[in-house]
């Protein structure tokens, strides 16, 4: 189809008004790290969208998918929230996993995940190289990045895909033996999360290119961030915050520094690791699930310049929302 005849670039209209309000908006992201102490708190909302189509319709079409992904920014313009029109790829959380070998599975009505681990033994991951850009299911992303960008609706920006993280990656490549090698083989778990931090390092740089000139903010979630990529550190829940220190802090680290900073996700229960997770100098934004963590306590916590991201907590009944709308909010203003 000829992209300048696609009913999808008019399937979303953005007028003037929107697009001053938007140009606003962006300005006042940017704030909450440029000014965090006088910034004004960002309030996305999660309206139902109605015609959604399920994850294998989506899976199966790219403009059925980018279809049904600016189905979803209409409600937000209506409503005038702080979400930013952006779209992804949606692909899942394994990708990374892929591009080692792992086998990727579709479960019903889901995106897809890894059915499958590369490394047997401690012993293979030594023969393990940093895979080609276009291995597993990167390839496929970059034609429908491609496509899908001859196909947006002004205004309408590209968010970067899912990339998870060091040790979330590693934990799908090794499976769950990787939590008895931090004790039998260190060395052999060092050696999986630097050429997994390598990959990430690699396919971050080239999926940026392909989607924004900015090398400075990135969309992610429907706001707009400082830096250039989400990892989520899931996983670590399964570990010490000790280990955390010892083997995984520094590809945090490594990461962020080499591709200008990012923020982090955490849907774990364990609390205490959060406090290393901001010892990570690169770090601009952290999000977390409220119903294992206490927001205005992590508001306390983080550093000045982190924005603090709650997840979770939807509906007027939620003590989460009681306590905002009784007037108890958080110091912290880049929430």
């Amino acid at each position: 189809m000829d992209a300048t005849l696609s009913p999808l670039k008019y399937t979303l209209a953005i007028d003037a008004a929107q697009q001053d309000r938007l140009e606003d908006l962006y300005a006042r992201y940017r704030k909450m790290e440029e000014d965090p102490e006088t910034c004004r708190p960002m309030i996305l909302v999660s309206p139902p969208v109605a015609g959604i189509r399920t994850w294998e319709e989506r899976l199966a079409d790219p403009l059925i998918m980018l279809e049904d992904e600016l189905k979803g920014i209409e409600p937000h313009l209506q409503i005038g929230d702080d979400r930013v029109p952006t779209v992804r790829v949606q692909f899942g959380t394994a990708q990374v996993a892929a591009a080692f070998g792992c086998e990727l599975a579709i479960p019903t009505h889901s995106l897809p995940a890894a059915s499958t681990h590369v490394v047997a033994e401690t012993e293979g991951i030594y023969k393990l190289k940093v895979p080609a850009l276009d291995a597993g299911w990167y390839g496929k992303l970059d034609e429908w990045t491609d496509l899908w960008k001859r196909h947006l609706p002004k205004g309408v920006h590209l968010q970067h895909p899912d990339i998870q993280s060091a040790f979330n990656s590693a934990h799908l490549v090794r499976g769950n033996d990787i939590l008895l090698d931090f004790y039998a083989d260190p060395e052999a778990v060092d050696r999986l999360l630097d050429v997994v931090t390598d990959f990430m390092i690699a396919i971050t740089k080239h999926l940026k290119a392909a989607i924004s000139a900015d090398d400075k903010w990135f969309f992610d979630w429907g706001s707009l961030w400082r830096g250039a990529a989400r990892i989520s550190n899931c996983s670590m829940h399964m570990i010490s915050p000790a280990l955390y220190r010892k083997h995984v802090f520094s590809r945090d680290v490594r990461f962020f520094e080499a591709v200008g900073g990012g923020r982090m996700h955490y849907c774990g229960t364990h609390a205490e690791v959060i406090d290393e997770f901001f010892k990570v100098p690169s770090i601009h934004g952290f999000d977390c699930d409220l119903e294992h963590h206490d927001f205005h306590d992590l508001c306390k916590r983080a550093p000045k310049h982190v924005v603090v991201t709650p997840t979770g907590g939807r509906g007027a009944d939620s003590p989460f929302v009681r306590r905002l709308l009784s007037g108890d909010w958080p110091k912290k203003r880049n929430i």
